[in-house]
């Protein structure tokens, strides 16, 4: 009576009958009833008796787990769902990506079912998780991938009485990911991880997301420095293989967009420095070589660091990127302002040639023989002796009598009274004089037209790739 009592369950009975039938027949004096009752409460459930293997309660070696479920029948169905724990890395140089995630699958196999009072399940670590069949995942295009493990294997295995099964691993996985750079670094990456049976063909193993699109979770905290994450969605999909078959293939999809203030601040706006830094130089005197020549050869070789630090950075794809276009654009304004004094001087220099070739063959031009006797009178002219003499100068040089070849002709009339040394008297003769403002043409025009071009170039370029 006290084992029907405490052994509802028909193996429980069955062992403890054997127990008292085999202390029978050796002789042995029969427990009391308050043994009997003690002993039979402590083994009542067999899901938590000390006494029982796992591996015999699971029947481990009635079975031979290196086959599938089911093996000959219909194809086992396991679902899957991912935890995605953390986005660790993109790299643009490599194009691939670094992904920290909790991969579960779901399945049922009634070789793995056991009696319990109180259904309650059990959960194992990697040890058992060795001895029986577990779905053969692995990640396509993937580089590197490991199970984490500390401080034990991450690594769980939870069994239903009725057979259903949960194993879940922790996984880092580096795959492969194909960005299209066209439009670095204003650009929209979408990358993906695939799952995928690496034996079981569908004849075998149908893989599927076990709740949809509800399959994947993403902690909420996950961010980027250069990234923004816009979105998550999985797809499923059959792969084919021309020796093996068809496959189950699931696909984790992720849309990434890039933070584009970095760039704006290390590459974009420096750039543009550089660009309107090299138009000072249209302001600068045409003859201050030692200003323009320099101003002009930092700013390109400032340019040419700037584009090789970016690259240096970039993977060596071979089409052109957006931010090329924007570095060799400016690039391009900064080398023709140098080019652009280039022309100045020369032309510069051509015609002072010709005017000191046309002195020479008018010495009296202006009727003025010797400028150190020009004098002034500032009560008539309203210029003083200075201004006059400042022109007298510049005529020397070759820059009075006649305009510039294509300057611009801006004439002050100052009446100048010529002295004669070797004259004691107070006599004097009136006279003109023609001064020119020594601005060339070419820079005149340069001061309007690069400003007006680059600002033109921002607007296209701008309205294309924002």
């Amino acid at each position: 009576n006290q084992i029907l009592k405490f052994c509802p369950n028909t193996f429980d009975l069955l062992k403890w009958g054997l127990l008292l039938y085999g202390q029978l027949l050796n002789g042995s004096p029969g427990m009391d009833d308050n043994a009997l009752k003690l002993k039979l409460t402590r083994s009542s459930d067999m899901t938590k008796s000390p006494m029982t293997k796992s591996e015999q309660l699971l029947r481990i070696d009635d079975h031979d787990f290196t086959m599938r479920p089911a093996f000959g029948g219909p194809p086992i169905p396991v679902g899957v769902d991912v935890q995605v724990e953390s986005l660790d890395t993109i790299s643009e140089v490599d194009m691939d990506f670094t992904m920290t995630l909790y991969l579960r699958h779901y399945w049922k196999d009634e070789r793995l079912s056991f009696p319990s009072t109180n259904n309650q399940s059990m959960t194992f670590d990697s040890r058992l998780a060795k001895k029986i069949w577990v779905p053969d995942m692995f990640f396509v295009h993937s580089k590197r991938s490991f199970i984490h493990d500390t401080t034990t294997d991450n690594v769980m295995l939870r069994v239903h009485p009725d057979g259903n099964v949960l194993y879940s691993l922790r996984i880092t996985v580096t795959a492969m990911c194909n960005m299209d750079l066209s439009r670095f670094p204003l650009d929209t990456q979408t990358c993906s991880l695939e799952i995928e049976s690496y034996a079981y063909t569908d004849d075998d193993l149908m893989l599927y997301w076990k709740k949809g699109n509800e399959s994947l979770n993403t902690d909420e905290r996950i961010s980027l420095s250069q990234f923004l994450i816009q979105k998550f969605h999985t797809t499923t999909k059959l792969a084919f293989y021309s020796s093996t078959g068809w496959y189950n293939r699931l696909y984790i999809h992720f849309t990434l967009r890039r933070h584009v203030f970095f760039f704006l601040l290390q590459t974009y706006f420096p750039a543009t420095l550089m660009v309107m830094l090299s138009w000072v130089s249209f302001w600068i005197d045409r003859r201050a070589v030692p200003a323009r020549v320099p101003l002009g050869i930092t700013t390109v070789l400032t340019m040419s660091t700037i584009i090789t630090g970016v690259n240096a950075s970039m993977p060596r794809v071979s089409y052109i990127k957006a931010v090329d276009i924007y570095l060799w654009v400016s690039f391009v304004f900064v080398f023709l302002s140098v080019i652009e004094y280039a022309a100045v001087n020369y032309l510069s220099t051509v015609q002072e040639r010709k005017e000191r070739k046309l002195r020479e063959r008018l010495p009296c031009t202006c009727g003025i023989g010797n400028p150190d006797d020009m004098t002034c009178d500032p009560q008539i002219s309203g210029y003083t002796t200075m201004d006059v003499n400042r022109t007298a100068n510049y005529g020397t040089a070759g820059n009075y009598g006649m305009p510039e070849n294509g300057g611009r002709q801006e004439r002050m009339l100052a009446q100048v009274v010529l002295g004669d040394p070797q004259l004691t008297g107070q006599v004097k003769r009136p006279g003109y004089v023609n001064i020119w403002i020594d601005t060339h043409a070419i820079d005149k025009y340069s001061r309007v037209l690069f400003p007006g071009s680059y600002a033109l170039f921002n607007i296209i370029y701008w309205s294309i790739y924002s």
